[in-house]
């Protein structure tokens, strides 16, 4: 069964830099697509927990996931992280990926002190913190990331004492089959060249009866947006998350959404971190779906090497990037030019931004 659930928007008010807030409803995919707005759970639900049925969702046809975007090789990612791992914490979790937004996101992943976790594509380790305060220990905890320079930030926090940090590709898990409880990632899937491959591998980690938990970027419907997103990195749509972990093998998959709390559950413009899906491993072994060769390898003997291409894939994504440092400092000062108006009319940032 595949459930869509999405947070109620914030109450009106000053919240800066605050996150997605809580209550969950459930959606029909029709409701889901990527420029919905998040909507409040009142009193009833608004949808009704749904079948998958297979059926290929028509933003998902369009969309050629074979050819990459700027960002969306290994090569590029490792010295696009090289530099934005000095500033990421400060830069980009604020406006993206916030402390409230952490927790609703990981809160559907049932995390205890009694698993093994690991956490892929961890980075400087943001995400790492949140799943030990959801309850995992510190022993029993793996913080996995293709990008040393975002380990060395890792390593460097005191919250991450203990915890084991290593270096590793995400399409290829150095960890035993049926060997963790649970798998989380969250901001990593969109730098991958092969997204399902990634997400096999987590199934295949997975003890029967475990859980991953993918937290991700979701499509903008804005074509300026969508322009900026499909030049920068891979922003999935809603379903095709969810044709992953279907394919996979995972049961019982369901999606919640999440977003920065001042953009009031507006989504046109896609989100780096606007969505957490979850699914439980119920057979032991790998993934049902067999993958070929893999596309791109990761050298583990030498860094990955300058060469032209991948240097102009690297300043052209890198310049399309910079659109969405610009984003939510926009939908802020929106949400600001809005605030005086909502004092009189409750439905004032739900109508106009």
């Amino acid at each position: 069964t595949l459930l869509l659930f999405c947070p109620a928007p914030p109450a009106t008010g000053f919240q800066p830099l605050a996150g997605a807030l809580r209550g969950f409803s459930p959606v029909t995919r029709a409701q889901a697509g990527p420029g919905a707005r998040m909507r409040p759970a009142v009193g009833r639900p608004l949808g009704l927990s749904m079948a998958s049925s297979g059926a290929v969702d028509p933003e998902v046809s369009k969309r050629p996931l074979t050819k990459l975007r700027f960002i969306q090789h290994k090569t590029e990612a490792f010295w696009f992280y090289r530099y934005l791992s000095i500033v990421y914490d400060y830069i980009v979790n604020p406006g993206h990926w916030t402390d409230d937004m952490r927790v609703a996101a990981l809160e559907p992943a049932n995390i205890g002190p009694d698993m093994d976790v690991v956490d892929v594509g961890g980075g400087t380790g943001f995400c790492t913190i949140g799943i030990l305060q959801a309850g995992a220990t510190a022993s029993r905890l793996v913080l996995m990331d293709q990008s040393p320079h975002q380990l060395a930030k890792a390593r460097a926090k005191d919250a991450l004492k203990g915890v084991s940090i290593i270096e590793g590709d995400a399409e290829e898990l150095p960890f035993e089959t049926d060997s963790k409880d649970r798998y989380v990632s969250a901001g990593s899937i969109e730098y991958w060249p092969e997204p399902q491959r990634g997400i096999c591998e987590s199934y295949r980690i997975l003890k029967p009866g475990g859980q991953a938990c993918m937290i991700g970027p979701v499509l903008p419907t804005n074509p300026i947006s969508r322009f900026f997103a499909d030049s920068w990195m891979l922003f999935p749509t809603e379903a095709e998350y969810l044709d992953w972990f279907d394919k996979a093998g995972f049961e019982d998959v369901k999606m919640t959404r999440i977003g920065p709390s001042w953009y009031h559950g507006v989504r046109r413009h896609g989100l780096i971190m606007g969505c957490s899906v979850t699914g439980t491993k119920k057979t032991a072994g790998a993934a049902k779906l067999e993958m070929g060769p893999k596309i791109e390898a990761r050298d583990e003997n030498s860094r990955p090497k300058n060469t032209l291409a991948n240097i102009m894939r690297l300043l052209l994504g890198t310049t399309a990037g910079f659109y969405y440092f610009l984003v939510p400092v926009y939908m802020f000062l929106k949400h600001l030019l809005i605030l005086p108006l909502s004092l009189v009319w409750k439905d004032a940032h739900k109508k106009l931004m």
